[in-house]
């Protein structure tokens, strides 16, 4: 008689399945790149959409092809400050900050803002600078005001950082179409779930005994530990995840040429630039979505020539 086979259930290429912090990613890796920079974006997820364009691929170079991709709504980031880094022996410490001039008074339902002006220091030595920006939801029509504020690490020198200081900062200015980019951001979340929707695993028979929607046993008997590989209970979704290498289709500044009829299904309308990314990215409607240059170095292409964009209802 053959011997049956099953690979396990539940994918273990992320780990661990728990409850993000903040409500938008974190950032540990960043690219270096000699050119002088700055090294990613955030926008807001609307949908998703289909378009027509012209294959790349060698395989079908110059067909019409079917391509899925997601909306990103993008206003402008506005800059909050400069922070200047030295290393320490216990990793890297702020020494001196140095805060923009003009900052949007929604800025104090996020931060308390000091009535007093601070002081602009720039230390004599330091290691590295980075620009701390929040985003503008209030040009969005998500129905929120309250901004998030993260940094993003800079490429150049300190008179290229202190002139970002004092302008709106552009998805045009930081990616273009044809790059490829790495999607950070939070998952849907779906609470407290059991196994057999955590890891898929299936459904006992029904003469076993007890329960049917568990599985069939913890482990080996010795050690007498539950190995954390055994699928069990908790919390599924709303985990921070990363896709590498996603291609920009698409950057464009005028929403009307992909606002959908009777608006985007659980978004609304755009009124700012947006990114077209092909295929689809992780996150719920209205959650921001970090955009960064991708640090496993995929060339550049050329940018697909789109015939059409579908801006029919999906109500």
């Amino acid at each position: 008689m053959s011997k049956s086979h099953k690979p396990r259930s539940g994918s273990m290429q992320v780990w661990p399945r728990v409850r993000s912090k903040k409500i938008y990613s974190t950032i540990k890796s960043w690219v270096k790149s000699d050119s002088q920079n700055i090294i990613g974006f955030a926008g807001y997820k609307a949908g998703m959409t289909h378009i027509f364009e012209k294959s790349i691929s060698p395989r079908t170079e110059n067909l019409n092809v079917f391509t899925a991709v997601t909306i990103i709504e993008c206003p402008p980031l506005k800059p909050l400050s400069l922070r200047f880094y030295k290393k320490t022996p216990y990793g890297f410490s702020v020494i001196s900050q140095i805060f923009s001039k003009n900052l949007d008074k929604e800025l104090g339902r996020k931060i308390n803002l000091s009535k007093k002006e601070a002081k602009n220091e720039i230390p004599k030595e330091y290691d590295h600078i980075r620009l701390v920006v929040y985003t503008q939801p209030k040009l969005t029509k998500i129905g929120k005001k309250k901004p998030e504020i993260f940094e993003l690490p800079l490429n150049g020198d300190l008179e290229f950082a202190k002139s970002l200081l004092e302008k709106d900062i552009k998805v045009s200015d930081i990616l273009k179409a044809g790059e490829y980019v790495d999607t950070h951001s939070i998952t849907k979340g779906k609470g407290f779930q059991g196994p057999v929707k955590r890891f898929g695993i299936s459904l006992k028979s029904h003469k076993s005994e007890k329960k049917r929607r568990s599985p069939g046993n913890l482990g080996a008997f010795t050690p007498r530990k539950t190995d954390w590989r055994v699928p069990q209970h908790g919390q599924h979704g709303y985990h921070k995840r990363t896709d590498y290498n996603k291609l920009v289709s698409h950057i464009g500044s005028d929403p009307k040429e992909i606002n959908q009829m009777g608006g985007i299904k659980q978004y609304g309308e755009l009124k700012n630039d947006y990114v077209l990314i092909k295929g689809s990215v992780s996150g719920p409607a209205k959650r921001l979505i970090m955009l960064t240059k991708n640090i496993r170095g995929k060339k550049t292409l050329n940018a697909p020539e789109i015939i059409s964009v579908s801006q029919s209802s999906k109500q």
